[in-house]
């Protein structure tokens, strides 16, 4: 035994969870977490921020990653700042999508979303047809 992962699923997969616990050797470590994002809204959030950062709303011209910076602040991410290496200004520091579960990481697309459509930004994905 090196490592698992289960989703929660069911009652099914519950009960394969509680097996393969009583089967752990003392000392290991179990996390349960929510879900991290997924690939597909890692991929979707950086198309979206190319998309905003194209249309330089309010005449802003900042780079992609720039922008998710100031998206996640947005939201209250904790962001913090160190003093740079050279002593000239300061350095964001912890500022990653990859530790968003999938509930902050969909939070983080509808706010670009909504600043996006307030400002005209005209998005690459191709538009769902109405049901």
């Amino acid at each position: 035994m090196s490592s698992f992962t289960f989703i929660v699923n069911g009652p099914a997969s519950l009960k394969r969870i509680i097996e393969a616990l009583w089967k752990v050797p003392q000392g290991w470590v179990v996390t349960i977490r929510k879900p991290k994002r997924s690939n597909d809204q890692n991929a979707k959030m950086w198309a979206m921020l190319t998309d905003v950062s194209i249309a330089r709303p309010e005449g802003r011209e900042l780079t992609p990653k720039v922008w998710k910076t100031l998206f996640m602040h947005s939201l209250d991410h904790e962001l913090r700042f160190e003093t740079a290496l050279d002593g000239k200004g300061m350095v964001p520091i912890d500022y990653s999508t990859s530790q968003l579960s999938k509930d902050r990481m969909s939070d983080l697309i509808e706010s670009i979303y909504e600043y996006g459509s307030r400002h005209g930004v005209r998005w690459s994905e191709p538009e769902q047809e109405a049901a």
